[in-house]
């Protein structure tokens, strides 16, 4: 199977309950055909579904793809792009060792998003894949890699020739504040 294309969006906003106010103006400056992973796990359900129709509301204006951190049940309620976990039926799957990347394939998922390569204010003290780690599951994977952790654009220019189809960020996809 050729990795270097695939009809999923090769760049990807992780959402959590860090961004706040951020999480809008974040939307709406990925470009066109970027994709969205929501996640938002520790607030109220009711909460979490407001704030999931706000930004499936850009999302749609701006033609990104919006995956839902939910059961695939979930996300066609919430009308979801699909869903992101480690069970069958995910579009998109979380991966951090060779294990993961095994069971995601084997489950059905179409995108790994393998982390963490970098630190990351996300995960603090994690031990992080590094590039040679990084490089090794993404010659294992059949399945296209987004690279996680710590990404930027530069970092994404490094990791990229190590097999990276794509990358993901929260914070190096945030706006800053003035």
């Amino acid at each position: 199977m050729q990795k270097r294309y695939h009809p999923l969006p090769s760049l990807w906003l992780m959402t959590d309950e860090r961004m706040g106010d951020a999480l809008l103006p974040a939307v709406r400056a990925l470009p066109r055909g970027a994709g969205i992973i929501f996640r938002h796990y520790t607030i109220a359900p009711a909460e979490r579904r407001r704030l999931f129709d706000a930004v499936r509301k850009v999302a749609q204006k701006r033609r990104l793809m919006l995956i839902l951190a939910g059961t695939p049940r979930q996300a066609r309620a919430w009308h979801a792009d699909g869903s992101h976990g480690r069970h069958k039926g995910a579009v998109t799957a979380p991966v951090h060792n060779l294990r993961e990347l095994d069971l995601a394939q084997n489950a059905g998922a179409r995108l790994l998003f393998l982390s963490p390569i970098f630190p990351t204010r996300s995960h603090p003290g994690l031990q992080t894949l590094g590039r040679r780690r990084f490089a090794a599951l993404c010659r294992h994977a059949q399945l296209p890699v987004i690279a996680l952790g710590g990404m930027t654009a530069q970092r994404f220019r490094q990791v990229k020739p190590l097999g990276a189809y794509g990358w993901a960020a929260i914070d190096g996809l945030t706006p800053k504040k003035a």
